[in-house]
């Protein structure tokens, strides 16, 4: 059995999102059932209310079966889940041309979901990709020494206030050297 966490809103969104993109959510029951495995205890009403929220909607899989899709554009999806990619960071390591990002539970494939688009739009051109876990995400730097600009980088985002940092500004930003 699965331990349920009191998780943030944001968090459950984000693996709303996760979940609809794998194709596992056919119906709001499933929804629910699927979150609930995933330590997130929600009603029916609270599953329907966030796939309202990110823009969700009924469609069809390639093999025909009904299942919720997201549209197109994840930009306004994503931007309904949290104000800011660097609302969901907390703490930022590097080495060599990685950095390493920790957010809260449920939401690292969200943030690197947004920094994957930044990097494809030009916004952050240092960023080769990313690789996402529940709370962590691995952000690979272009440059072979990269990781530390990277971490600097990513801890300069503005956050939902729009001021730079103005609440991590206690971030911690560290820079490893490999031996």
């Amino acid at each position: 059995m699965v331990k349920k966490l009191t998780r943030s809103a944001s968090s459950r969104r984000a693996k709303v999102i996760a979940l609809i993109q794998s194709g596992q959510v056919h119906s709001q029951s499933d929804l629910v059932a699927l979150l609930e495995k995933s330590g997130f205890e929600v009603t029916q009403a609270t599953a329907s209310r966030d796939l309202d929220e990110i823009g969700a909607m009924r469609g069809r899989a390639n093999d025909g079966t009904s299942t919720y899709v997201l549209p197109e554009s994840t930009d306004n999806t994503l931007a309904r889940v949290i104000a800011l990619p660097s609302d969901l960071i907390l703490s930022v390591e590097a080495s060599g041309n990685l950095a390493v990002v920790r957010t809260p539970p449920g939401g690292a494939q969200l943030l690197a979901s947004a920094l994957d688009r930044a990097s494809r739009s030009g916004e952050l051109s240092s960023v080769i990709g990313t690789i996402a876990g529940d709370d962590t995400v691995l952000v690979v730097s272009k440059r072979s020494d990269g990781g530390a600009s990277l971490a600097k980088e990513l801890s300069a985002l503005p956050n939902s206030s729009g001021s730079p940092k103005s609440r991590l500004s206690g971030i911690k930003v560290q820079a490893k050297r490999r031996g």
